[in-house]
């Protein structure tokens, strides 16, 4: 199976603290896999080192089998660092995260991040601009209409797709949370990625909305040949969704299996799940 995402001893360390600790894992193409771990582990940090956002202290990360972020210690860093593997990696290799998502990697954030001012067909068409072929003088002079005119149509189809066509003339921030949700996930898939990053997507939902999203995941998984990597707190949609879950917990992982073996890993149910009483 095609690995589609490669962690190799990801550290990220800001000063003297170590967000994340020597950090691998994998997924491979159509999965869709978990992170979970208890507030502060460093769930989101990872998400950001994945995206760019953050340039890693240390480590490798791979997109479909080829390198595409690395880094090791130097400067203030190389006598700060309190990781491991501190001389495994000898390249710099950074990438913004626009370039990262032209790739082919796309993500949601755990506060909503739609542009307030648009509505649901504008957000959707403004992600597609990444994909744009006209320049600032074909945009100038109006040259690039046919090309504008193909991305309301494939917003529009997109729209249709994930059930908020209907919606298409309201201000994003007039829809319901949980369509609002939906709205940036469509977004997202608006850059055309091959790799589905959600941060938390069931914060703030009620059960009847989480239910509804576990099926809409799944959905948009098979629909757009998707791989997804996810972050939640929902236990229920993650022992529902995930193909595997990793756990971490200050850092570190402290686990990695299928959702039957997370539920039963003590080493999880002590750090995250809750301990379990003494019978």
């Amino acid at each position: 199976m095609k690995t589609v995402l490669k962690l190799e001893d990801i550290t990220m360390q800001f000063g003297g603290v170590v967000a994340v600790n020597n950090l691998s894992m994998h997924v491979d193409e159509g999965e869709i896999v978990s992170l979970i771990g208890p507030n502060g582990a460093g769930k989101t940090t990872v998400f950001n080192v994945i995206t760019g956002v953050y340039e890693a202290t240390n480590g490798r990360v791979s997109f479909e089998e080829n390198p595409m972020l690395e880094n090791f210690p130097k400067g203030k860093m190389k006598t700060l660092y309190a990781g491991e593997n501190a001389g495994v990696y000898t390249a710099t290799m950074v990438k913004t995260p626009d370039k990262i998502t032209e790739m082919g990697i796309a993500r949601t954030f755990q506060n909503i991040r739609l542009f307030k001012s648009m509505t649901v067909l504008e957000n959707v068409v403004t992600a597609m601009h990444l994909r744009r072929k006209s320049n600032f003088f074909t945009a100038t002079f109006m040259l690039d209409r046919a090309e504008r005119k193909k991305f309301v149509e494939k917003a529009e189809a997109l729209l249709k797709e994930v059930d908020l066509f209907d919606l298409k003339d309201e201000l994003a921030t007039s829809l319901p949370y949980g369509k609002q949700r939906r709205l940036e996930i469509a977004r997202a898939l608006a850059t055309e990625p091959k790799l589905l990053l959600l941060d938390e997507p069931a914060a703030g939902m009620n059960p009847q909305e989480t239910e509804d999203l576990t099926k809409f995941i799944h959905s948009i998984r098979d629909k757009f040949g998707l791989t997804i990597f996810l972050i939640e707190h929902h236990m229920n949609l993650v022992m529902d969704i995930s193909d595997r879950i990793y756990v971490i917990d200050f850092g570190k992982q402290i686990a990695e299996g299928t959702p039957a073996e997370i539920q039963d890993n003590q080493k999880v149910i002590d750090a995250y799940l809750g301990v379990a009483d003494n019978e």
